[in-house]
């Protein structure tokens, strides 16, 4: 039998991932040549990896900006790494700029589902409860029915909202908190989102509506 696991698809599966050559081939190997299990393989094992990691100190990296619609919308962000070394890299300064413009175009309110406020929470789950009991399909369900999909309401608001939650824009099929994994595998060093601040031009002001008739009469003094 040929050996499903050919240089050109260890390369491909390279590309896709950030992993390093022996571990998109080991990867390959165990899924028979499947691509796609041995990326879920990876991420499986990038996950564990960067669990381990991820209480190390990040007090290095980079803040970095994107500004989009000519100036109408600005973002600001700030992610952590161990190093300098790794800060100053090309391939890590690629990674921030692109969190930027995620965040431009998906906009999270979040870093992590864990910032989300209780009040807001609650108030989610309220509505999902009601939203189920006013479906006539869900007449005479019982309650455990009624508490997943809460929970599954409560998950498609956290891939709304919070950062590392979102399917990544650039591809659909990882979400932002895959792709940092991804860079923790890269680098070896722990790296953390820790905060961004997004701004839209006139956001939170009220649009002061123009009367010109009414203007013309108080200029000219009358009622």
């Amino acid at each position: 039998m040929a050996n499903p696991v050919t240089p050109a698809a260890i390369k491909a599966l390279r590309e896709k991932t950030g992993a390093g050559m022996m571990e998109c081939k080991g990867a390959l190997t165990e899924a028979e040549g499947n691509e796609e299990k041995a990326i879920e393989i990876l991420r499986k094992r990038g996950l564990a990896t960067a669990t381990k990691k991820s209480g190390r100190v990040a007090a290095e990296g980079l803040v970095d900006s994107y500004i989009h619609a000519g100036g109408k919308i600005g973002v600001l962000v700030e992610v952590n790494c161990e190093t300098d070394f790794v800060a100053r890299g090309e391939e890590f300064r690629s990674f921030v700029h692109d969190l930027a413009m995620h965040i431009t175009a998906a906009e999270p309110r979040y870093t992590t589902k864990e910032e989300v406020p209780e009040d807001i929470l609650a108030k989610e789950r309220e509505i999902a409860l009601a939203a189920a009991k006013a479906d006539q399909k869900n007449a005479n369900k019982p309650d455990q029915v009624f508490e997943k999909i809460v929970e599954g309401r409560l998950t498609k608001y956290y891939q709304e909202t919070c950062l590392m939650e979102q399917p990544y824009v650039k591809d659909q099929n990882i979400s932002v908190g895959d792709l940092v994994r991804q860079m923790i595998s890269k680098t070896g060093e722990n790296v953390k989102v820790r905060r961004f601040i997004r701004f839209k031009m006139g956001e939170g002001l009220e649009k002061r509506s123009s009367d010109l008739g009414a203007e013309v009469q108080e200029l000219l003094g009358g009622n």
